[in-house]
């Protein structure tokens, strides 16, 4: 196996962790938060928007089963990224559109993604790209959230 890791926000952690764990390759997520200043931030301090960080998912993938590539066209087909800091009725920076990259071959990738998607679309992407920092795993209760009540959404 060869094991790589990719971080997204994209919105309510929840939905992006369940589209991503149904990805053929994907080995594991897990939900946190990231791209603030604050450390080990919890729940209650990352919704007050004052933190800096982002809901965001880490997947650990199997580059061998699916490409980093492949896991960047599912970020940007499960949101909208033309939303400045918020999905739907989420509002605030923690719920913004980021993909938050470990080298700079995601890094090319993510940029390409990107370009490619606001010329398919004719919209422009607010979705930042910006280099990976430390990731705080969020409350255990948070984790599979919505796998463990057998939904489909938020």
């Amino acid at each position: 196996m060869n094991a790589e890791k990719a971080t997204f926000a994209a919105g309510c952690f929840w939905h992006v962790e369940l589209a991503f764990s149904e990805v053929k390759g994907v080995v594991s997520t897990r939900v946190g938060y990231t791209g603030g200043a604050m450390a080990r931030p919890s729940y209650q301090q990352v919704c007050s928007d004052e933190t800096g960080h982002a809901e965001a998912v880490e997947v650990m993938f199997d580059s061998a089963a699916v490409s980093y590539g492949k896991l960047v066209e599912v970020f940007f087909s499960i949101h909208d990224p033309t939303q400045l800091n918020r999905q739907g009725p989420d509002v605030g920076t923690q719920y913004r559109s980021a993909v938050f990259y470990h080298t700079e071959g995601q890094k090319e990738t993510a940029l390409k993604a990107k370009a490619e998607w606001e010329k398919k679309t004719g919209k422009n992407a607010v979705t930042e790209i910006v280099k990976a920092g430390a990731f705080y795993p969020a409350e255990e209760y948070h984790q599979k959230y919505l796998m463990k009540r057998g939904k489909k959404t938020c």
